[in-house]
This record gives structure tokens, C-alpha cells and sequence, in this order.
């Protein structure tokens, strides 16, 4: 169990009460983590000492519970990749979208992946019913209408019934590695843009967007015409902005958008003032050439480089043998980043 200094800010005034937070810790088997549980508890007991009022102490109640269910039924698929699938709980069998829906998750789940829907009725059980239950997640949200489980997922275990939003948007986001947007109403909308916005400001790595308007619908090309006339025009956004997310006509393309995305990209993170980007394949040095040449505006100082892994990813061994990128980011040009993933899976030898 990691020692913690109970003279550190983060601790209770009592020292009897931080040394007894500790020896529970370590009761209940310790572990690498044990540093943060001895935090989580801290809190807990902070929550009693500043007298905070009984609903709130709900509200934080039942977060916790949520995200620990919903960490736990998602931990043995964390190897698979993932897609959440947005849209209406509206939209009928006979609509074309909801067709399109079923194919795109019967592809998807034929390249390996699984699907994660709100777990409803309309485009939700479309994508269930596409990808079929073994690949498939429901995280439902209780509302007094419209949102009951969907035949598909309703009676398995990976469906997850929400309380609040915040938590099942999370879940959206942290467990998926793509984003697929049919039409829908303003809860596909809030989720289409919340999305944009995580990545824009990077709390979300770069993933894939993908927004199907199906063949003959105008849907999201509408909405694209009011991103580019009333928000990119009045310059609330930046012109690279427009490439965090695709517009495509078919399920097929929908598909093929995000499969690619990981064609050689494969993940990326921090590692102090470094962007270390993880690959499949190495580029040849002609192509890294390339690279340092089309996006040194985005570099903050030196240059794109390859590498192996770094001493700071030893705690991810199933990933040590891939080849990587590092380089210093300015970490505000996720469009261009989302750009330069691109012409890496693009790029040849």
C-alpha cells in the first residue's frame, strides 16, 4: 500500500481518524491504487465534516454507485473497440434511418466492434438489433416516458440503467472510441455536441464523429450549413473545427470512416509536455518528414519524432511494443490533430 503523508492538504484535521482511513484500506486488501481510495474515503468524511445537506449527499450517493456498476460491467471488453450510436427513440421501423441503423451495426459488428446505444426504443434498438446482443450495450436512462429498454438488451447484463444524465453521458464517452450520429432530437444533438466540444478542448482524445444522413435525408447537411453560416462565420470556431466531425450518405461509409481512423493510429496520451502517439506501423522517415513539414504549426518547440515507449508508460506493458510519435503539442489544435491522424492513416510506406 502507498504511504500517504497525512501532513499533506488533502487529509482530515483528525490524525487518528487519517490513520484509521489507512489501516481500513489496507484491511480490505490495499493495492496499487490505494493512494486514491484513501482520497475517496478523505472526501467522504470531509462531506460529514462540512455538514453538507441530505440531497446532495444523494445526489454524490448514487454517482458513485452508477459509474462503480457501470466501470465493472464494462472492465471485460476494454480490449474491444467500441462505437456509441445516437439517435432518435422517435424513429420508426419503417423509417429509412432506422434501416440504415440495423446495417450499421451488423457492419461495425463485423469488423470487431461492439456498439454502446441509450438502450430505448427508435435508432437505439436499431443499433442494438444490427450488431445483436453479444456485441452489444444498453445504457438506459429513467425517464417517466419514452425510455423504457429495448426488446434487444432489455433482460442482459450489459444494460446499465442510469439516474442522471451526466453519468450515462459519461459512460458514452469513456467507453467508446467513435461516435456514429443518425438523426434525432435535441438529446442527440446535446450528445453530437458535447462530443465536439470534448475533443475540441481536448478532454477527449481524438476519435471519429461520424454523423449519417442516410441516402436522400438533408439532416446533418442542415445542420452543417448552420455550423459553417451562423457559428464558423461569426468565428466561434476555427475553420479546422469542421474536421472533427464527417457527414456520410451510407451505413457502409459510416463504417469504413471509423474503421480507418485506427488503421495505423492506434492511441495517444501525455507524458508530461508530451503528446506520445501510439501506432501500429512506424512511419518510414520520409513520411515523418512529411509530417514535420505539413503540421509544425501545431508543434510548440523541436519536432515530430519517433520513439519507442517511454519509461512513463510502463504501467501499460500490452502496450509497450508499439511504435510512437512524440512530440511537444500546443494543445489547442485538435482539429489540425484530428487532421494529422488522418494523413497518418493515409500515409503509404
Amino acid at each position: 500500500m502507498k504511504n500517504i503523508d497525512p501532513r499533506k492538504p488533502y487529509s482530515l484535521k483528525n490524525e487518528q481518524a487519517n490513520q484509521a482511513i489507512q489501516e481500513l484500506i489496507a484491511g480490505a486488501g490495499g493495492g496499487e491504487e490505494s493512494d486514491l481510495l484513501v482520497q475517496m474515503i478523505t472526501t467522504v468524511l470531509k462531506l460529514q465534516d462540512e455538514k453538507v445537506d441530505r440531497g446532495d449527499l444523494k445526489v454524490l450517493n448514487t454517482t458513485i454507485k452508477e459509474l462503480r456498476w457501470a466501470f465493472r460491467i464494462f472492465r471485460p471488453y476494454r480490449s474491444t473497440r467500441k462505437v456509441s450510436v445516437f439517435g432518435s427513440a422517435r424513429t420508426k421501423k419503417t423509417n429509412p434511418a432506422y434501416q440504415a441503423a440495423i446495417q450499421f451495426g451488423k457492419l461495425i459488428a463485423k469488423s470487431g466492434w461492439m456498439v454502446i446505444t441509450g438502450g430505448s426504443s427508435g435508432i437505439m434498438q436499431a443499433g442494438n438489433e444490427g450488431a445483436g446482443l453479444e456485441n452489444s450495450f444498453g445504457a438506459n436512462i429513467k425517464l417517466p416516458f419514452e425510455q423504457t429498454a429495448n426488446p434487444v438488451i432489455a433482460n442482459d447484463r450489459k444494460l446499465i440503467n442510469f439516474k442522471y444524465f451526466f453519468t450515462r453521458k459519461l459512460i458514452f464517452v469513456k467507453e467508446s472510441d467513435a461516435i456514429c450520429l443518425f438523426p434525432g432530437g435535441f438529446g442527440t444533438l446535446d450528445e453530437g455536441f458535447e462530443a465536439l466540444t470534448l475533443v475540441q478542448t481536448g478532454k477527449m482524445m481524438p476519435r471519429p464523429i461520424v454523423m449519417v444522413d442516410g441516402r436522400g435525408g438533408s439532416y446533418w447537411r442542415s445542420w452543417a450549413t448552420f455550423m459553417k453560416s451562423a457559428i464558423l462565420k461569426s468565428k466561434m470556431i476555427n475553420p479546422e473545427d469542421m474536421n472533427l466531425f464527417q457527414i456520410v450518405k451510407t451505413p457502409q461509409e459510416a463504417r469504413d470512416v471509423i474503421v480507418q481512423f485506427y488503421k495505423n493510429y492506434h492511441s495517444m496520451r501525455f507524458v508530461g509536455d508530451c503528446l506520445v502517439i501510439r501506432l501500429h506501423n512506424e512511419l518510414s522517415s520520409k513520411n515523418l518528414k512529411k509530417l514535420n513539414l505539413s503540421f509544425k504549426d501545431i508543434v510548440l518547440k523541436g519536432t515530430i519524432d519517433s520513439s519507442s515507449a517511454l519509461t512513463a508508460e510502463s504501467g501499460e506493458p500490452e502496450l509497450a511494443h508499439m511504435p510512437r510519435l512524440v512530440f511537444s503539442f500546443n494543445h489547442k489544435s485538435y482539429g489540425r490533430l484530428k487532421q494529422m491522424i488522418d494523413q497518418i492513416n493515409s500515409m503509404g510506406d
